[in-house]
């Protein structure tokens, strides 16, 4: 019999238990296109659910091997529904995205209160203008680890963002400038650049 005592259940953890029959879905090719939810902004089976807690978030991600990004959308976004219907319908872009990344979905005009890698509190209409996002969509991408991210204000704790959508073939390339750390090494229209 297991030693209770010495398991340690994060909140992270409970959330994955109470969608165990889910997890043998994220596994699988998403079946079904992106959804507008009733709060307005699409929704895939594979993004993050989430206590909204950024320094977990990244924590979960890194641990489970993938980069984690912020992304903004709002109701009548044209380009979200673009980004959502035609861009992410694409297996290959979809299936790179969802097996290197998690992605925490936002609404730019939401009232759910998210709490920051310093620890602060805010709803996500505010929460947004202390990374001086002013639009959608937007994807902010961090860094693996939160070290040192509190210390950091808005847009210096990002390795990157995209903001306003681009055509898809420099919308996937932006992920995997990401992953592959390009960021470290140059900017990315350079990078870019050399990829086509």
């Amino acid at each position: 019999m297991p030693d209770f005592k010495k398991l340690q259940l994060t909140r992270r953890d409970a959330l994955a238990m109470t969608g165990a029959g889910l997890l043998s879905l994220r596994a699988m090719p998403a079946w079904a296109a992106a959804k507008l939810g009733d709060d307005g902004i699409y929704h895939m089976d594979w993004y993050l659910e989430s206590f909204l807690d950024l320094s977990e978030d990244l924590a979960g991600a890194t641990a489970k091997g993938k980069r984690f990004a912020v992304m903004w959308g709002m109701k009548g976004c044209p380009g979200c529904k673009r980004m959502h219907e035609s861009y992410m319908a694409d297996p290959k872009v979809e299936a790179y995205i969802r097996d290197n990344f998690e992605i925490l979905h936002l609404n730019f005009l939401g009232s759910r209160e998210v709490t920051d890698f310093d620890g602060k509190k805010l709803p996500e209409k505010p929460f947004s203008a202390t990374y001086d996002v002013k639009g959608t969509p937007v994807i902010q991408f961090f860094p693996e680890k939160a070290d040192g991210l509190a210390a950091l204000k808005g847009q210096a704790r990002e390795v990157f963002r995209m903001t306003g959508l681009p055509e898809k073939n420099e919308f996937l390339a932006m992920f995997r400038y990401v992953r592959e750390k390009a960021y470290e090494q140059s900017q990315f229209p350079d990078w870019f650049k050399k990829q086509v």
